[in-house]
């Protein structure tokens, strides 16, 4: 299986999907951040409503997109658009 990654804004975000055989929902859906200091966060799973997918690819691309969105948390902080 190859591990789908991307750069954004200077983070590198990896799919860290786990995959479950034999489940309706076989992949579980999350990701590893690793910030332009070269620390790796620990695997950070997708909300439980969202993590389970039937499809490794749309498991792999939600992974990246929730990875995407943790990235803007972590930068923007609090800060809202008007």
């Amino acid at each position: 299986m190859q591990t789908l990654h991307c750069e954004y804004r200077d983070h590198t975000i990896t799919a860290s999907v786990m995959a479950h055989p034999g489940s309706p929902l076989p992949y579980a859906a999350g990701c590893l951040i690793t910030d332009p200091e070269g620390h790796t966060s620990r695997r950070l799973a997708l909300p439980l409503k969202m993590a389970l997918l039937s499809d490794l690819n749309n498991a792999q691309h939600a992974s990246l997109a929730h990875g995407k969105w943790l990235v803007d948390q972590k930068l923007d902080g609090d800060r809202r658009t008007p």
